[in-house]
């Protein structure tokens, strides 16, 4: 008796390996994680760089396509002059390029 309940925990020959089961869904997850999920993470610590290292003088421009010139940079935002004497506030969070330095 107690053998066929050690037996009954096995799986019946010409059953498929569970790894070899799954296995097609890891190789989907690897996949999605080199070209989707590292580059993207990679590209947003960049864009973190980029804007914590934002100073007075650089040209940027704003995700919404307004070009300035930094004035001012505080903790979370920054003044962009646009004009002669047209000065906005945004977030930094805001900023997609930074164009120059000068």
């Amino acid at each position: 008796m107690w053998y066929n309940i050690l037996l009954a925990g096995q799986p019946a020959e010409g059953a498929p390996n569970p790894l070899i089961t799954f296995l097609p869904l890891i190789l989907i997850f690897v996949v999605f994680y080199f070209f989707l999920i590292r580059p993207q993470k990679k590209k947003e610590e960049q864009r973190q760089k980029m804007i914590a290292a934002l100073k007075k003088g650089d040209k940027v421009v704003t995700i919404g396509g307004i070009h300035g010139t930094v004035t001012q940079v505080d903790d979370t935002s920054i003044l962009l002059q646009v004009d002669s004497n047209t000065k906005l506030r945004v977030e930094k969070s805001a900023v997609a390029t930074v164009l120059s330095k000068d």
